[in-house]
């Protein structure tokens, strides 16, 4: 296992689930973590508790705003400059209808977002992982990139856009001392059925209903185990569901006593 310790971690959307989960875990291991969200006040609520442990950058930023991703990156610190992992994790759902039906406007946030945004943050970052011959790309997918649902058509195209970027760029910096990996959750309990379901709790709450769904821990545990790899190993993907889910639509929805 690779120390962490002292490694530059940039994390997005760290302000709530996978995301603040990962920057414990990195915590945990005395990273120094760059937390990156546009709920700026949350970050910064983080990073209070979190420095007892480490060094922690917050900054507000909404990863669709190219203009915004770049001046954010390239206005760094000289200290915080050096970035050795970067984790793409923002990224967002919305709604669960057929394409026929479904709101244009929720297509716009989910392309902006988990495509447009992991490639504005990563096309910034990695040429200085280029320049200094080192570093190591971790990009929160999911399961919806491997298989596609009901109701979930462009939510799937982007995930699936996130597996196609993240080979594409392994062999695009093979050569330049950088690994890419990808960690592709299925159900995890967090914010996310909440934004999906525009704020809906209830429904949002029936989602894990008679099952014991993975936490951000979970993920955020994952993430670490591919950051600590030897030099000369490379995790390209893991595929993690909770025990009672076989792929993106078939689980067993009796209580588990796990």
């Amino acid at each position: 296992m690779v120390s962490l310790k002292n490694k530059t971690v940039f994390i997005t959307g760290a302000s709530s689930g996978i995301g603040k989960a990962c920057a414990e875990e990195f915590a945990e291991k005395r990273a120094n973590l760059i937390l990156c969200a546009r709920r700026k006040n949350l970050i910064d609520e983080l990073a209070e508790k979190l420095k007892e442990k480490t060094k922690v950058f917050t900054i507000k930023l909404d990863v669709r705003n190219n203009n915004e991703v770049q001046k954010v990156v390239e206005s760094l610190p000289e200290e915080w400059k050096s970035i050795d992992i970067l984790i793409n994790n923002a990224g967002l759902g919305r709604g669960l209808n057929k394409l026929y039906e479904d709101n244009v406007e929720g297509w716009e946030e989910m392309i902006n977002t988990n495509i447009k945004g992991l490639l504005y943050v990563t096309r910034v970052i990695v040429p200085g992982m280029v320049n200094r011959g080192k570093g190591h790309v971790i990009n929160i997918g999911s399961i919806a990139g491997h298989e596609a649902y009901p109701g979930g058509g462009v939510y799937c195209a982007t995930k699936h856009a996130v597996n196609a970027i993240t080979k594409s760029l392994r062999m695009d910096v093979l050569d330049k001392g950088i690994r890419v990996s990808t960690v592709d959750p299925g159900m995890v309990e967090t914010n996310f059925s909440n934004v999906r379901f525009y704020g809906d709790e209830e429904r949002a709450k029936n989602t894990y209903k008679g099952l014991t769904p993975l936490t951000g821990k979970d993920i955020a545990e994952a993430v670490v185990f591919c950051a600590t790899r030897p030099p000369h190993a490379n995790i390209n993907e893991i595929i993690i569901m909770p025990s009672v889910q076989a792929n993106t639509f078939v689980t067993s929805r009796k209580q588990q006593n796990l």
